[in-house]
């Protein structure tokens, strides 16, 4: 089966993510947002795109026209693939969008097209636009295309144009609700955004759900309230901060009330990472995600005595962190990269740094503007003056 994913405002991370999650054997990266890929099994994607948090829309695709007919075929193809989906969501006007990835073709004389089709088979339909160049999920979300109409997605690939269904958009109802709803924010120690919480546990590749997750610098708990939802059922987090454990528990203790969840276990304690192997058995964890203090977010920055301070640092819980993670294991962890790209070197040597794009994807342009010279993803928004270094490693 051909599925494809349209990725985040990181392509680079988004892509990392789908990697370390299905594992494809067969993958392209069509267009800088346009993935497709092909799996030997059904994808349940309404569940998969919960814990995706590079993924805006997954769907499959249904037909492959040869481009040089796409004049003449696509409104069979697409209308084929739209009244099959009208017949299934019953009675009522029959919304339809269509969103086209290689940005090239005339949407909105297609969708007329079809909305003329729809009338003289005397069904009711409405043809969904956008002002942006393709549905977002917002929109798709709203006119509801998933259950109760169709969102039609191509694009063009090896002298064929794809022509897909969207079969989810990313919950970012939910994603803003975690994010601003949440009882305790710390927005003067900076916040981990949800999504990217998802992406670094799933950059971990944890098999084992039951399996021992921590966050040594567990801040106010996004790592751990994100990990609760994706069906981890054993956390620890620690920090040094009262205030940040007090914070985290409240979070754990929300997210539980909110989101119904059973059956996990959160540790919080206050205790400093340096000591970590002094409570916590040695190759015992089974895996670490974690994002640390990363230096001042404002103001004038000593970026010299700053990036000396955070290695010391750094080098120190990484040495912690080594004795207590199971052998095989992972560790993913944010560095800051500060304002001039000044990256910091703490001691990974007992680690393997994991690789989390292969070459050939590495050397298209949509991908690396997103990677730092020494081969990581960086993450961040323009302006900011520390942007997210992701750094994965292996026991």
């Amino acid at each position: 089966m051909k599925y494809f994913f349209i990725l985040g405002n990181n392509p680079a991370l988004s892509l990392a993510e789908i990697l370390a999650v299905l594992k494809p054997k067969y993958y392209h990266l069509l267009e800088r947002d346009f993935l497709v890929m092909e799996v030997d099994i059904e994808i349940d994607a309404p569940k998969l795109i919960k814990r995706m948090g590079g993924v805006i829309k997954i769907g499959e695709i249904k037909d492959e026209i040869k481009e040089s007919n796409f004049q003449k075929k696509s409104l069979e193809s697409s209308f084929k693939i739209a009244l099959l989906k009208s017949k299934s969501v019953g009675s009522g006007k029959f919304n339809f969008g269509i969103s086209d990835y290689s940005r090239h073709f005339n949407i909105q004389k297609l969708g007329l097209k079809l909305k003329n089709e729809f009338k003289k088979r005397q069904i009711s339909s409405r043809f969904v636009t956008s002002r942006e160049e393709n549905l977002t999920s917002v929109v798709v979300e709203q006119n509801k295309l998933i259950k109760k109409g169709i969102e039609i997605i191509l694009v063009s690939f090896n002298g064929k144009v794809l022509v897909g269904e969207t079969l989810a958009v990313q919950p970012f109802k939910s994603l803003s609700y975690r994010d601003f709803g949440r009882p305790a924010r710390d927005d003067k120690s900076g916040m981990l955004p949800p999504k990217l919480a998802q992406a670094m546990i799933n950059l971990a590749e944890l098999q084992d759900n039951e399996g021992l997750l921590l966050d040594p610098f567990c801040g106010s708990g996004t790592i751990l309230t994100e990990a609760m939802l994706m069906d981890y059922r054993n956390l620890f987090g620690l920090d040094s901060s009262f205030k940040a454990i007090q914070d985290s528990r409240r979070n754990v203790d929300w997210i539980k009330e909110q989101y119904e969840v059973q059956n996990t276990k959160v540790k919080l304690v206050v205790k400093n990472v340096l000591d970590l192997s002094k409570f916590i058995k040695v190759n015992s964890v089974s895996v670490i995600v974690t994002e640390p203090y990363l230096g001042p977010q404002r103001g004038k920055i000593e970026f010299d005595l700053v990036i000396k301070e955070l290695e010391e640092l750094y080098s120190k819980a990484l040495t912690e962190c080594y004795k207590v993670l199971i052998p095989g294991a992972r560790m993913v962890m944010v560095w800051p990269v500060f304002y001039g790209n000044k990256f910091i070197n703490p001691d990974i040597s007992k680690f393997i740094k994991i690789e989390l794009l292969p070459e050939r994807m590495l050397k298209k342009e949509e991908i690396k503007k997103f990677i730092s010279p020494r081969g990581s993803i960086i993450y961040g928004r323009q302006g900011q003056k520390v942007f997210r270094e992701i750094i994965v490693l292996e026991k």
